[in-house]
C-alpha cells in the first residue's frame, strides 16, 4: 500500500502540472467564519465574596488552575513602586509549613509548577496539573497565597533579584521610551511609573511587603479559576474546602488616572544610539465602550498587524524600521492607543512624519473594503488562537469580568468584528486618533535628533 505521505504528495504533483497546464488560478475565496461558542462553564461566589469559575475545556487530561487577585500596580503607595512585584515573588519564597523548594516539589508531583505574575491592575498565581491531582493542587495554591511565610532570607534573595532584573530592564531603549511616556500620560499615578529603581527597592523593607500583603489580598479580591478536564462537583468541594474560610479582606480598590491627552514630547538622550526609540499615542476609550470592538479593528488596519498601513509605510517602502507596531493597552479607564518603533537615527523625525500621516490619512478616507476584509479576517483569526487553550480561556473571561462585558461579549464578538464598515474606521479616527492630542516620547542622540524633533513640539502660546 502507497505512504500517505507520500500519495498526497503526489497528489500536490499532479494538481501543480494541472496548474501549469490551465493558466494560473485564483485562490479559493476563505469561508464566513463562524461564531465562538464560550465552552461550558460556571461561576459561584463563596459567602467570603472570593468567586469560582470552572471551564470544561478540551480532552487532554489536565487544568489551569489560576488565582487572579485585584490588585497590582495601581495599589502601589507613591514612595514604593515595585512592592507589588516584590509581594507577589514572596508568595513563592516558601510557606508557614512548606520551603520554596518543597512548593516546587510537589507541585511538580503533580504534573506541573506554580508560576506567579503582576499587572497593572491585577496578581495571577497557579499553573497547570494532571486533572487528577487539581484538587490537591488548588490545596497547594491555597496555602501558598493565605500563608506565605514572607521571611527576611527570602524577601532578600527577591529583592535583589529584581535589582537585577531591572538593571537589565531599564537599559533597553524601548523600556526607557515606555516609562518615559507613561510618565508623561499618567502623571501623579501608579501607572506612571511602570518601573520601579534601584534607590526605591534598596529601601524597600520586608514591612513594605507583609503591609502590601495585609491591605491587598483577600477573597475579596479573589477569582479562582479552573480550565481543562476536571471532575466538576470534586474541584467544587475542594476549592470550598481550600478557600471559603479566607478573610475576605477589602474590596479592590477604584483609582483611575487623570489621563493627559495633548501634544507633549520628551527626549531621553542616548548618546552615539544608532536607532531612536519612538513612542506615540494618546488616552482612548476602554473595553466597556460600544465602540471599542471597531476600535480594535482600527488600531489593526493602522499599524496593529504585519500589513498595517504604517507598518507598510515606514518598514516596507521607507526602510526607516523593522518592527513597528501598535497596540491598545486596555484598563478600566486608563486605555490607551501608542505607536512603537526602533527607526534610524537619521529617520527619526521623517518616521514621525509618516506615522502622522498615515493618521491623517484614515481620519480623511475610508479604507477600502477589500483592505478592511483582510483585516478583519486577521482580527477574527487572532481572536481565535487567543480562545485555543486552556490559559487562553482564562485569560478571555478575565478579561470578560475585568470590564463587566457580560457573557455575550465572547458569543458575539466575531459578527461584531464584522459588521465593522469602512465608515466605521474613519469614524474611530476621527474621534479618537487626533494627532493633536498625541504625547511623543523618543530615545535617541539627542545632537542628532533634537533637530529633527522641532516641528512635532507643541505650540507655546
Amino acid at each position: 500500500m502507497m505512504h500517505f505521505a507520500m500519495r498526497a504528495a503526489l497528489v500536490l504533483a499532479v494538481a501543480a502540472v494541472a496548474g501549469q497546464a490551465q493558466g494560473p488560478e485564483r485562490a479559493p475565496v476563505p469561508g464566513t467564519p463562524r461564531p465562538f461558542r464560550v465552552p461550558q462553564h460556571r461561576t459561584f461566589t463563596m459567602k467570603n465574596g472570593m468567586r469560582v469559575t470552572l471551564i470544561h475545556y478540551g480532552s487532554v487530561p489536565k487544568a489551569v488552575v489560576s488565582l487572579s487577585l485585584s490588585t497590582g500596580v495601581v495599589d502601589e503607595p507613591s514612595f514604593g513602586p515595585g512592592v507589588a512585584s516584590l509581594t507577589a515573588d514572596m508568595l513563592l519564597q516558601g510557606t508557614v509549613a512548606r520551603t520554596a523548594q518543597q512548593v516546587s516539589r510537589e507541585a511538580a508531583d503533580l504534573g506541573g509548577r506554580i508560576d506567579v505574575g503582576t499587572g497593572a491592575v491585577s496578581t495571577s498565581i497557579g499553573g497547570e496539573a494532571l486533572s487528577e491531582h487539581v484538587p490537591r493542587f488548588i490545596s497547594l495554591l491555597s496555602d501558598v497565597v493565605r500563608h506565605p511565610a514572607l521571611d527576611p532570607a527570602g524577601f532578600a534573595r527577591v529583592r535583589q533579584n529584581a535589582i537585577r532584573a531591572l538593571a537589565i530592564t531599564l537599559q533597553n531603549a524601548g523600556d526607557q521610551a515606555r516609562q518615559r511616556w507613561r510618565s508623561l500620560i499618567f502623571p501623579d499615578h501608579p501607572f506612571g511609573q511602570p518601573y520601579s529603581n534601584e534607590k526605591t527597592l534598596a529601601a524597600l523593607q520586608l514591612g513594605h511587603v507583609r503591609n502590601f500583603y495585609d491591605d491587598n489580598l483577600g477573597a475579596a479580591r479573589a477569582h479562582l479559576y479552573v480550565s481543562g478536564v476536571f471532575d466538576d462537583q470534586v474541584v467544587e468541594r475542594a476549592a470550598r474546602d481550600a478557600f471559603s474560610d479566607w478573610k475576605a479582606g477589602t474590596p479592590p480598590s477604584v483609582r483611575p488616572p487623570a489621563a493627559v491627552a495633548r501634544r507633549q514630547l520628551s527626549l531621553v538622550d542616548r548618546p552615539s544610539a544608532p536607532q531612536s526609540t519612538i513612542w506615540i499615542g494618546l488616552p482612548v476609550i476602554d473595553p466597556s465602550h460600544a465602540d471599542f470592538v471597531k476600535f480594535e479593528v482600527t488600531d489593526a488596519l493602522l499599524g496593529g498587524s504585519f500589513g498595517s498601513r504604517i507598518t507598510s509605510n515606514i518598514r516596507e517602502d521607507k526602510g526607516y524600521t523593522y518592527s513597528p507596531f501598535s497596540t491598545i493597552w486596555r484598563r478600566k479607564g486608563a486605555s490607551y492607543w501608542v505607536e512603537s518603533a526602533d527607526v534610524t537615527t537619521k529617520d527619526t523625525g521623517a518616521s514621525l512624519t509618516e506615522i502622522l500621516a498615515e493618521i491623517e490619512r484614515l481620519r480623511g478616507a475610508e479604507p477600502a473594503v477589500d483592505e478592511l476584509e483582510g483585516i478583519k479576517r486577521y482580527v477574527v483569526g487572532l481572536f481565535t488562537i487567543q480562545n485555543s487553550s486552556r490559559s487562553g480561556m482564562v485569560g478571555q473571561l478575565e478579561y470578560m469580568n475585568e470590564h463587566g462585558l457580560g457573557e455575550s461579549f465572547l458569543s458575539n464578538y466575531v459578527g461584531s468584528v464584522l459588521r465593522v464598515s469602512p465608515s466605521d474606521v474613519q469614524a474611530m479616527a476621527r474621534a479618537h486618533l487626533d494627532p493633536a492630542r498625541m504625547t511623543i516620547a523618543v530615545v535617541g542622540d539627542r545632537a542628532l535628533v533634537e533637530p529633527q524633533l522641532a516641528p512635532f513640539r507643541p505650540i507655546v502660546p
